[in-house]
């Protein structure tokens, strides 16, 4: 560290002041070290840091859990095959299974560049569709799907090209940003609706999502509540969605726009979405009216994943669990722990959350959980907007990404690639894309020294 921190003692409750340079740290709460509380923490920092369930699984729970593992790995295969468990991929797609974008339970990045030239199709990296009033493009649905299977035509390509952007910090330190533009080539079926609006949207890791489940709707509108009696400039609103399993609108919590109330109706979406694979609660592929090729394909079943194994993939999801913070009690975390609140990231990336009743894993109830988060969407700025609405979020606003786990994103996949679409290279790129509401949180961050942004830096590695 180039600024020394001494530290004199460490209080639960209150700021700890350092001997020298006046720095600030942060209370350390050695709850902290238990993300995931008492049954969602996994004590990993290797390369399956976000693969293992959580610990206090009952028999059968564990079971689901390997079954689900399977299918949520292992690749599904065109119909009719001798596979009759995993036959029915496509006709259109995106990856053959979910852990093709979710490598290793863990996040996506986009396709790599050389020469300035792209190297692949994206496969982490889908673009979602829309025309005016929340529509589907007519010709290509709600979702570019650039694979198919033999017989039927992809529907096209995605191209990126990315314009730097150049900075500086307060004390002239350069920086340079990528701003992506999004292009879509070879189109199978003709044009796109020339309103068509296209939202990048990269896989997120997998941790931790059924705790994310069973954080009380109250606590979520409590978030937006007590900012605006804070009157900071922060207005977090929440997405309300319907959901598939129960029927009715619920409060939104997962997708980069809040724009999916459960990990149930995300599974069923993204097997048809992304692989094809039809369910109980989306039964019929999704090929458009013109596409002739897509609606004369083979099936894999009516459904091709049956109400069991989607139960069991849903389990699996849910119970990834969230590994143990590192060195949460060093000088430089909690340096970097007291920015991140004086720079009022806590307003949006809310610490902590008691879990409330979950019926589908019991076990997960009344947890003490720290996935500095608050479920929340909040406009980002025009940097980041993407000008495409998504059931109440707008062209400008996205949900509050949980942090936890950040730290070892480049261990388990082997990159630094944030924010919605991979654009940021690494933490401090994400943190100099904010804008809208958190442009008074960037401006800090941007008259911060060098040791400072580093010990910030250290704080997001430790979570």
């Amino acid at each position: 560290m180039k600024t020394k921190l001494t530290l004199i003692t460490c209080l639960l409750a209150g700021s700890v002041l350092a001997v020298e340079g006046a720095a600030q740290l942060a209370a350390f709460d050695p709850a902290e070290e238990t993300p995931g509380g008492e049954v969602g923490t996994i004590d990993d920092h290797g390369k399956n840091a976000f693969s293992l369930p959580y610990p206090g699984l009952s028999d059968q729970q564990k079971t689901d859990f390997v079954v689900g593992n399977s299918f949520f790995k292992k690749a599904w295969v065109e119909a009719p095959s001798s596979t009759k468990a995993r036959d029915g991929l496509g006709p259109h797609f995106v990856a053959q299974s979910c852990g093709a974008c979710h490598t290793l339970d863990g996040r996506g990045a986009p396709p790599d560049f050389k020469n300035g030239i792209q190297q692949d199709q994206p496969m982490a990296l889908l673009i979602r569709l829309s025309i005016p009033g929340q529509k589907p493009d007519p010709v290509y649905g709600g979702q570019l799907n650039n694979r198919a299977i033999p017989n039927v035509k992809p529907e096209g390509k995605v191209q990126i090209k990315y314009e730097p952007i150049a900075g500086q910090f307060a004390d002239g330190t350069k920086y340079e940003l990528l701003k992506p533009q999004y292009h879509i080539t070879d189109l199978a079926y003709g044009p796109m609706h020339k309103d068509v609006m296209l939202s990048p949207r990269i896989a997120p890791q997998m941790i931790g999502l059924g705790l994310l489940e069973a954080i009380p709707e109250t606590d979520i509108l409590a978030n937006a509540a007590k900012q605006k009696a804070d009157n900071k400039g922060i207005a977090g609103v929440p997405n309300y969605v319907y959901d598939a399993f129960a029927k009715k609108e619920l409060i939104g919590r997962f997708g980069w726009k809040a724009n999916v109330a459960s990990i149930g109706h995300q599974s069923a979406g993204a097997f048809l979405g992304d692989i094809g694979i039809t369910s109980s609660v989306n039964p019929k592929e999704d090929c458009m009216p013109a596409q002739k090729d897509c609606k004369k394909s083979p099936s894999g079943g009516k459904p091709e994943i049956d109400d069991k194994t989607l139960k069991q993939v849903i389990l699996y999801s849910q119970t990834l669990a969230v590994p143990t913070r590192r060195d949460a009690d060093s000088p430089a975390t909690l340096r970097g722990k007291q920015i991140f609140k004086d720079a009022n990231c806590v307003s949006c990336h809310t610490p902590s959350y008691k879990t409330g009743e979950f019926k589908a894993i019991p076990q997960l109830a009344k947890q003490t959980i720290y996935p500095y988060t608050d479920l929340l969407l909040h406009d980002m700025g025009e940097g980041l907007a993407d000008g495409r609405p998504d059931g109440r979020a707008n062209g400008r606003q996205w949900k509050t990404p949980p942090l936890w786990g950040l730290g070892l994103v480049h261990t388990v996949n082997g990159h630094t690639r944030f924010l919605h679409d991979g654009r940021a290279r690494n933490l401090m790129e994400a943190v100099l894309w904010h804008g809208g509401e958190a442009e008074a949180s960037k401006q800090y961050v941007l008259k911060l020294n060098a040791a400072d942004r580093e010990n910030l830096l250290t704080f997001l590695n430790s979570l």
